[in-house]
């Protein structure tokens, strides 16, 4: 029997459009002669649906869906259709929803595997959903057993992992039981099919792959895992779906960042897979594109507008959203007063032109001027300070949502994550917007995919990665007359933001004075309340700001 491995990408909650796309790929795969085609988890709702599982309307959608397509199936000589979706529980109590992959075959759903393991870190919450599996199943396709799993249920391999998150490893017991039924299933190939919605964060892709092998040559077993690709909300699915034969070779992979479907035939294991893309920064350029395309456009907008200052981060998304959206769909605008200079309207302009995007410049000098004095009552006898350099950033950020509320464009913030660190971003000014693009990739990351971008030719302007990074919101300002220089910012934000360690540690792995990391770190918990209103970011390291990072604003921390 042939597998198909359907690496799509579905939306949350448009069960029609998410049905139609997993029947034209069973389509694709029949006339390729498959028996089998498998989909990812969640495929029929899309992934995550979050607070929706509380809906049985929700619910109740979803199993009208799976029944429809197990109509599909009915006709002679199409393969059975293995698919990620959600199930009422049928038990009394407990949990009222189950996660689970649906076995659809000869017209009729002829098997369901429940989820085991529900993962509850990071972004993810499944536990406040789904009732777990307590047994787990062997079933037969086309005369062959297969051991299904979703996701996280291959995620618990002791041989593996330093340390296992939970007691039990459902792959482990589907093995129990083939070793069990060993008589009945004597010279059968050993097929684990994974089912997932494992999303994208640097360096994951590889992990994924090391612990797949590792389980398929602990137990002497093809390994085929099916990802979802494609953006929902925060998180980008990297797809990456891939077939690993017993000995840890892989055999069969799809693309990243892109739909796809791949067949693959245990008899046969000797193809030789693309190799896995190891270049991060292609990688993470490839996440932010898809993560922004598809957050844009299941939010049912097609046009963009973004700030551009002359600055790299601007430049940046102004980059990133042309890929995405095409050029036509993106809108710069610039809002100097008399503190920007020359030059970087210069790049301003350079930049669009370089991208072939419409560009607007719309002076703040007078409505800044006509503000200051509203407040000159109050402000007088006052030097120019914070609250003045804010009054810019808060007056683009106004224009900017004008402008969206009038052409229906949505505004994409340009703060990188050192800036959302340590508080170097003004609410209701350069944070406005609906998505933070690059709300996750520290500036030094911002330099390398800004280089990345200008590969082939130059796209962002050279004077605009060369020059000091500036706000510009007072005479000769730099970053630095704020922050340590980003190469010596940036590790310390990492090693506190995504790794927890403390300002001794820090200090002692770096060769730091702990008084500069302190001070560093006592930016970061000062500027909770910041992060806490500001627009989703696309996540691509292990620990971004957002649902996968939960802390109180209102405390008094040691650093």
């Amino acid at each position: 029997m042939k597998i198909a491995l359907a690496q799509i990408n579905p939306t949350v909650g448009d069960f029609a459009g998410n049905a139609k796309k997993i029947l034209e790929y069973a389509a694709r795969a029949e006339a390729l002669g498959v028996g089998l085609v498998v989909f990812p988890e969640l495929a029929v709702c899309g992934y995550p649906p979050a607070d929706f599982l509380e809906k049985a309307s929700f619910v109740a959608r979803a199993e009208q869906v799976v029944a429809e397509l197990a109509g599909w199936t009915a006709v002679a000589g199409r393969p059975a259709i293995l698919c990620g979706t959600v199930m009422a529980t049928k038990a009394s109590v407990g949990k009222q929803v189950r996660n689970v992959a649906a076995l659809m075959d000869g017209g009729r759903v002829s098997f369901v595997q429940q989820k085991m393991l529900l993962p509850f870190y990071d972004v993810f919450d499944e536990q406040r959903y789904f009732e777990p599996a307590t047994e787990q199943t062997l079933v037969c396709v086309g005369g062959e057993p297969l051991a299904i799993t979703i996701c996280e249920d291959a995620w618990n391999d002791k041989g593996f992992w330093p340390r296992q998150m939970y007691p039990v490893d459902p792959v482990e017991k589907l093995m129990g039981r083939w070793e069990s039924q060993s008589k009945e299933l004597v010279g059968q190939q050993r097929v684990i099919l994974n089912i997932s919605a494992s999303p994208y964060w640097q360096g994951k892709p590889q992990v994924r792959q090391n612990m797949l092998a590792a389980l398929a040559r602990r137990h002497h077993a093809f390994v085929a895992m099916t990802n979802q690709v494609g953006g929902n909300d925060s998180l980008v699915f990297d797809g990456s779906s891939l077939v690993i034969r017993p000995d840890g070779h892989v055999v069969a992979r799809a693309a990243s960042f892109a739909e796809d479907l791949v067949v693959f035939d245990t008899r046969d294991g000797e193809a030789i897979a693309a190799a896995i893309q190891v270049d991060e920064v292609a990688a993470m350029w490839s996440a932010l594109v898809l993560g922004t395309r598809d957050y844009v456009r299941k939010c049912g907008f097609s046009k963009v507008l973004v700030g551009l200052s002359g600055g790299i981060d601007s430049a940046l998304v102004a980059a990133i959203a042309v890929e995405a959206l095409g050029k036509e769909n993106v809108i710069g605008v610039g809002m100097p007063t008399e503190y920007s200079s020359l030059g970087s309207i210069q790049d301003a302009r350079k930049l669009a032109k370089n991208l072939g995007v419409r560009f607007e410049l719309l002076p703040i000098h007078d409505v800044f001027a006509q503000v200051q004095h509203v407040l000159q009552p109050l402000f007088a006898g006052t030097p120019f300070g914070l609250a003045e350099e804010n009054l810019q950033p808060r007056i683009r950020g106004t224009l900017l949502m004008a402008l969206s509320n009038k052409f229906g464009a949505l505004v994409l913030t340009t703060g990188n994550k050192s800036e959302m660190s340590t508080g170097y971003c003004t609410l209701y000014g350069d944070m406005v917007g609906a998505l933070a693009v690059i709300g996750d990739v520290m500036k030094m990351k911002v330099y390398a995919l800004s280089r990345y971008v200008n590969r082939v030719k130059e796209v962002i302007p050279w004077e605009t990665i060369s020059k000091p990074p500036s706000a510009e919101l007072r005479p000769e300002q730099r970053d630095t007359d704020s922050l340590p220089p980003y190469e010596v910012l940036d590790p310390i934000l990492e090693a506190y933001v995504e790794r927890y360690c403390s300002a001794e540690q820090i200090a002692e792995e770096q060769g730091l004075d702990v008084a500069l990391v302190r001070s560093v770190l006592q930016l970061v918990e000062k500027s909770e309340y910041k992060r806490q209103q500001a627009a989703p970011v696309l996540k691509v390291t292990r620990k971004s700001f957002g649902m996968g990072r939960r802390f109180p604003i209102a405390v008094k921390v040691q650093v």
